[in-house]
């Protein structure tokens, strides 16, 4: 039996986290890294990838970065390259690039629909597609973890229709992957947080989308359902995170964990 710091132990691993510049990713990311893992950080914002590198390698730990877009075929398939290229391979993929942005449906057009579809759902389907074709060809199994969302389960707020929508694919694609990827020792695990504090909610409460939309107050609402009285920070849903990603969870696959401080009891 492996003693736990082993267990732990994510060295020669090599992590890619989508969307890992800030917020929730930046958090996995780190925690990952922490752990001695090679992390890849994809983002669609340059100066906030080149900050968050610093941030980790500052600490002693390995990563790099590039400028990627999920929802680009393109995008992802260089993303793989330059893991690949830099690190050898890929062991772990964090799913995690998404937006959130609250538009009532009576208010939402056909575009604003597909654009959230195209980056929380079909990039997870890009970034599986071509990341598991890496994880089977090198022959070593793998770790693939999904941001959903407690939006998964049950609905948070009028706005986020097309957030709901796909935040539920990403929970059904889950579970159907974790099928097809496990005779290749692929395990496939999905995390769902409830409200955390990251700069992309803080942008939320400063106005939504959609002017109909009161965020500041659907935020103080939302905060009085959660039993543990706080909004949650970016490191609960990364250690959940860095447990997938590890041994900790050798015998799980198709499973979604809560991070939601008891939401959803309410």
């Amino acid at each position: 039996m492996k003693k736990i710091n082993e267990v732990l132990d994510l060295s020669a691993k090599t992590a890619v986290v989508t969307g890992g510049s800030r917020g929730i990713g930046f958090g996995i990311a780190s925690r990952l890294a922490e752990a001695g893992a090679n992390v890849v950080i994809a983002s669609i914002n340059e100066e906030e990838v080149i900050k968050a590198v610093k941030t980790i390698t500052d600490n002693g730990w390995s990563a790099k970065g590039l400028v990627a877009d999920v929802s680009k075929e393109e995008d992802v398939l260089n993303m793989r390259k330059f893991a690949v290229e830099n690190f050898g391979g890929v062991d772990i993929l964090v799913n995690n690039a998404g937006i959130f942005p609250s538009i009532p449906i009576a208010n939402m057009t056909i575009d604003d629909f597909k654009k959230v579809i195209s980056v929380n759902l079909e990039g997870v389907f890009l970034c599986t597609k071509y990341f598991s074709e890496e994880m089977i060809k090198k022959g070593n199994g793998g770790k693939i973890i999904n941001v959903t969302s407690i939006d998964a389960l049950h609905p948070s707020s009028i706005g986020l229709a097309h957030y709901d929508a796909s935040k539920h694919g990403v929970w059904g694609f889950t579970k159907n992957s974790a099928l097809e990827l496990a005779p290749h020792k692929i395990w496939v695990n999905a995390v769902a947080p409830g409200g955390i504090a990251t700069p992309g909610v803080a942008e939320m409460q400063g106005g939504g989308a959609d002017t109909t939309v009161d965020m500041s107050k659907f935020l103080e609402v939302f905060l009085n359902k959660i039993p543990m009285h706080r909004m949650g920070e970016p490191d609960d849903i990364a250690k959940v995170a860095l447990f997938l990603a590890s041994d900790m969870s050798s015998y799980m696959t198709g499973s979604q964990i809560v991070v939601d401080g008891g939401f959803l009891l309410s």
